[in-house]
């Protein structure tokens, strides 16, 4: 088991404690008797606690604490089911200008960590996570460019004040950052099984300056697969949260429940099953945390351990989710239990930024096998 440095230990518990309080399941469930995807009113809070600029240094404004942090913070977002806009733009946006330097990190890492702006990456345009992928074009001569193309499921793309766009210039992968109020550019939402904000864009010939390609080619392929890897990281981190959660609930069901006047966490059967999801639980734990101290590290195997991380997350979540539904019984799969919500953000959970075949076959490929 990984020990915590002290301010570490200081991060969780602080977002474990606020996260709880004003935040929590029963927020959730206010939120969507209300129809809100969003919850806007609590990126001013994050940013005031400095979770909006956990990526960016503290140079522009932000607090430069790194992905293990971030990862702390998710976990709890996961076990509360808070509706928050952080890893789509503290994380991956924050990652991916944090990277690419220049006038456009300037720009718009100060307005993320402050939360008076929202950025979203808009990389899909298939059903399936495949970012590589790629019909959306910039076209045209210098002072003339448009974009044209397609893109599906970006999270929090209906509030984004701007959106990251993945495209290709020629044979170049480029990184544009695109207002989606501009002239051209279309936003439907898309309904989400966890009830989450996010949406389908489409670009019809927006003009776009040279200016907003914050990166091309290898430059722009080497942003896009940090971002990814953080992103994976961190989705990991909070599917984690909600595993744990989910868990909980179901062991603290098996102290109470009696079944003919016996306890059913008695029950020899299902305590190998308990004992069998918690040291699940364990593994994929200390997993994400390598994965997270890699990328803090950018040490060599990042690539491999964040893929591995949410291809583990992917089965250990729904083993967690599965079992307590089972263990609870036909009252696990009622609106009044949160187990039904857990499932539900945990298989939202496993398909953003890649399901458990999509990485397995690429460590596979990678070993050649």
């Amino acid at each position: 088991m990984e020990l915590l440095s002290e301010d570490q230990q200081l991060i969780a518990d602080s977002a474990a404690g606020f996260l709880r309080d004003r935040h929590g399941i029963a927020t959730f469930r206010a939120l969507r008797e209300a129809g809100d995807d969003a919850n806007t009113a609590l990126t001013a809070e994050l940013a005031e606690m400095g979770w909006m600029g956990i990526m960016i240094p503290e140079a522009l404004g932000g607090l430069g604490l790194g992905y293990r942090a971030a990862g702390l913070i998710a976990e709890e977002l996961g076990r509360n089911l808070t509706v928050n806009p952080f890893v789509s733009s503290a994380v991956l946006a924050g990652t991916a200008l944090a990277s690419a330097g220049g006038e456009m990190v300037q720009n718009w890492a100060p307005k993320i960590a402050t939360g008076d702006a929202k950025v979203a990456l808009a990389m899909d345009e298939v059903a399936k996570h495949r970012p590589e992928r790629i019909a959306t074009t910039v076209s045209g001569a210098s002072g003339a460019l448009k974009l044209n193309g397609r893109k599906t499921y970006v999270v929090d793309g209906g509030i984004a004040d701007r959106l990251i766009v993945t495209a290709m210039r020629g044979e170049d992968l480029c990184l544009v950052m695109c207002d989606p109020m501009a002239d051209g550019v279309t936003r439907a939402p898309q309904v989400m099984l966890d009830h989450r904000n996010a949406a389908t864009v489409i670009f019809e010939d927006v003009a776009i300056a040279e200016a907003n390609i914050f990166a091309q080619g290898a430059a722009a392929e080497q942003i896009l697969a940090k971002t990814l890897a953080a992103g994976r990281a961190i989705a990991a981190a909070e599917q984690l949260g909600v595993a744990k959660a989910a868990a909980e609930q179901t062991y603290d069901y098996l102290r109470t429940r009696k079944q003919f006047g016996v306890l059913i966490g008695q029950f020899q059967a299902l305590q190998h099953r308990a004992a069998d999801l918690y040291c699940e639980l364990a593994q994929v734990s200390s997993l994400i945390a390598a994965a997270l101290n890699a990328l803090d590290e950018d040490g060599a195997d990042v690539e491999t351990l964040t893929r591995a991380a949410k291809a583990k997350m992917a089965r250990v979540g729904r083993q967690a989710t599965e079992e307590g539904v089972q263990m609870h019984g036909g009252i696990g799969m009622t609106d009044e239990m949160d187990l039904g919500l857990f499932m539900k953000r945990d298989r939202a959970l496993t398909e953003f930024l890649g399901d458990a075949g999509y990485h397995t076959e690429w460590i596979l490929r990678q070993r050649g096998i």
